[in-house]
């Protein structure tokens, strides 16, 4: 099989760098590529700039008012986003619920639904875990009883990542106890403007609030609000999750991180150190060895061959390269990694003019990544998937 790129994919690919260079704000970028805090503005106006050109659902058919973009063109917009600083896509809306909804919604769901998506002006959430429903989702308790042309829905979900900004919410509900547990699952989208819908954030340790509690207290869903069938839920979840779980692994944002590690080692004099730059090699690998199993299954899809379904193993091995660069980045920062005080650094400290912008705030970056191979469906679990799919 050939990885190469072929001329017509090399000047797709100088075209969307030509493009993205040209409309990325330059503010919005030097915070990336600093890892400094993003804030709502700048997600979303990269996103409705994306939504502009069209490029927001840049996986969507031509039919739903996306690109037709095939797979590798996908990745190689992907990449150029990542390494000139692009904020990556924020995933609930583009990347997971629309899948969902072109291929289980109806019409009038699609034409409700779609079009806020594309534009990058309607802030999607995801409402899967639950306290005590993490990994063993099929557990969660969330209930939504039918009355009338209504759902009434009572519960709580947690994690929900961004959900402070949320405007509209896809939720997984109970709508059955009969059976197994994963048959009285419903796919429901829910108005976070509702009644009865509250949002309280969760602190970390960094002093951001990047998830949240939601909570659901009688809160009336209209049934049209349902995607699919009553009951069906768990095959849309099962949907969506491939589709996660291939976006955290993120080989681009990866192979980004691994330069900036290498400009940190520089700046605090250890690259020279020839154990460190052994770790360094040794990730810089496994990145590589990422990248590659991406560009098999690129390679087969465009040939249109049936492709192993990877999308566990994509998620064991992006989210353990993402914990080791951040972990090697703090290490080579060392006491220059610890320190995040947002109003210290708004007026300046760390940043550019004192020469240590590199180092914010690798600390709280170490600490947030460690949450990547649980998210999504823990590794533990993901292991025993591919265990299974591959050996039988």
């Amino acid at each position: 099989m050939d990885l190469a790129f072929t001329p017509e994919e090399q000047v797709f690919r100088e075209e969307v760098r030509t493009w993205v260079k040209a409309h990325l704000p330059v503010a919005i970028s030097r915070k990336v590529l600093n890892a400094q805090r993003l804030t709502r503005d700048d997600m979303q106006s990269w996103g409705q700039i994306l939504g502009a050109k069209g490029w927001l659902g840049y996986g969507w058919p031509v039919e739903f008012g996306g690109p037709g973009w095939n797979a590798v063109q996908k990745h190689l917009f992907e990449e150029e986003c990542a390494l000139v600083g692009a904020p990556r896509v924020i995933p609930f809306g583009p990347v997971m619920v629309a899948p969902v909804i072109m291929a289980f919604g109806n019409a009038e769901q699609q034409q409700r639904f779609l079009p806020g998506i594309a534009s990058g002006k309607v802030w999607w959430s995801q409402g899967y875990s639950e306290p005590g429903s993490g990994s063993d989702l099929a557990s969660l308790k969330t209930r939504a009883e039918r009355v009338g042309d209504k759902y009434i829905v009572n519960g709580q979900k947690t994690w929900t990542t961004l959900g402070q900004f949320g405007e509209w919410i896809f939720c997984l509900v109970r709508t059955s106890n009969e059976g197994k547990p994963q048959t009285g699952i419903s796919f429901l989208l829910i108005d976070m403007k509702s009644p009865g819908v509250s949002v309280r954030p969760i602190k970390l340790l960094d002093g951001e609030c990047e998830v949240n509690e939601v909570w659901f207290d009688n809160v009336e869903v209209p049934v049209e609000n349902l995607i699919g069938q009553e009951n069906k839920g768990w095959d849309y979840a099962k949907y969506l999750l491939a589709h996660e779980r291939t976006n955290i692994a993120d080989v681009n944002r990866a192979k980004r991180e691994l330069e900036r590690l290498k400009r940190i080692a520089k700046a605090e004099g250890v690259y020279d150190d020839m154990r460190f730059r052994d770790d360094i090699a040794k990730l810089e690998v496994d990145v590589i060895a990422l990248e590659m199993m991406v560009l098999r299954v690129l390679s087969a899809e465009k040939s249109g061959k049936q492709s192993l379904d990877i999308a566990g193993l994509l998620k064991i091995r992006g989210s353990e390269i993402q914990q080791r660069y951040s972990e090697l980045m703090m290490l080579a920062a060392g006491p220059f990694s610890l320190p995040f005080i947002f109003e210290a650094m708004e007026a300046g400290w760390q940043g550019d003019h004192v020469g240590a912008a590199h180092c914010a705030p690798l600390a709280s970056t170490y600490f947030n990544m460690r949450k990547t191979t649980i998210y999504g469906g823990s590794n533990e679990v993901q292991r025993n998937i591919v265990a299974k799919t591959v050996l039988g």
